[in-house]
């Protein structure tokens, strides 16, 4: 279709998703990978009907020789877009993977609190979630490590942490890029097997041809889990359409997109009818269940 703008079904994602909110001032962790200029550029394109503050923040941990480039990927999008940028760099003393994180979020917070800003988003994506999920199970980890990382949690000082981007694929905001033409960088470590995420990868990336949908199904299994242990209002939505559903035997077992669909018209006060199964739909009136429709 000309004029058609593939790419913006990513935008529209994040903005329905509601994990980033309107009005907010955020700070964009950009690494200057394609991960995270895409995420960048994304909620460019949407500050202005989302009415977002947006400033970005590179972290340079100075452990690489071509750290310099990731900088500069940063630095050119804050002037291509016209945003405010904050580039720290670090002197850690260890390599440990928990250390530098933690240092790095230490940073970030930094940023945010001197430019007022009350969330921090980062462009953690559906495979980040599996090798998440796949290293809490390794460590023994019970139900919290399941729900892997949460699209939006306190990280501390009124800022939060948010993640809008864990139901999207590698791919996907590889290609964002470059429908829009934006440069990116190649981080030549996730190439060292030697650190555990990057082994946990590797195996991942020999198990999606057997199992097309791996992170799209890890990444919903640990976004429902994540929901069920904060007992969010979207899960007791969920166990209310399920709870209507459950009175069929041959409802029981309704695709999970039919369900959440159904969930956000209740979050939203919507109505309509919504398909379940061929043949079998819900009814929903101003943001209330209705009954089940057959036929």
């Amino acid at each position: 279709m000309r004029g058609a703008r593939p790419e913006r079904a990513l935008e529209e994602s994040i903005e329905r998703d509601g994990i980033v909110r309107r009005g907010e001032r955020v700070v964009v962790a950009c690494s200057g990978g394609a991960d995270s200029v895409a995420l960048t550029a994304a909620l460019h394109a949407l500050a202005k009907p989302m009415e977002l503050d947006l400033s970005i923040a590179h972290v340079n941990h100075g452990l690489r020789r071509s750290a310099w480039q990731d900088e500069c990927i940063a630095l050119g999008l804050a002037a291509t877009f016209g945003m405010r940028l904050d580039a720290v760099t670090l002197a850690p003393e260890s390599r440990d993977e928990a250390a530098l994180r933690a240092e790095r979020y230490a940073a970030l917070q930094s940023v945010a609190q001197r430019r007022g800003a009350g969330v921090i988003v980062t462009a953690h994506h559906a495979e980040d979630q599996s090798e998440t999920v796949l290293l809490a199970l390794f460590r023994g980890a019970g139900p919290g490590g399941i729900g892997g990382m949460r699209g939006r949690r306190p990280l501390g000082d009124g800022i939060d942490l948010a993640r809008p981007l864990l139901r999207a694929s590698a791919a996907r905001l590889r290609a964002y890029c470059h429908a829009r033409g934006l440069p990116y960088a190649v981080d030549p470590t996730n190439a060292d097997v030697e650190l555990r995420r990057n082994a946990v990868r590797e195996a991942l990336d020999a198990l999606r041809p057997l199992f097309p949908g791996l992170d799209e199904a890890v990444a919903r299994a640990a976004e429902l889990a994540g929901d069920e242990l904060d007992a969010t209002a979207r899960a007791q939505l969920r166990r209310r359409v399920r709870d209507e559903l459950a009175g069929d035997a041959g409802l029981r077992d309704v695709d999970f997109l039919h369900v959440e669909a159904a969930v956000r018209a209740l979050e939203s006060g919507a109505s309509g009818t919504f398909l379940m199964k061929a043949g079998v739909a819900l009814r929903i009136a101003g943001g209330t269940i209705e009954g089940i429709t057959k036929g």
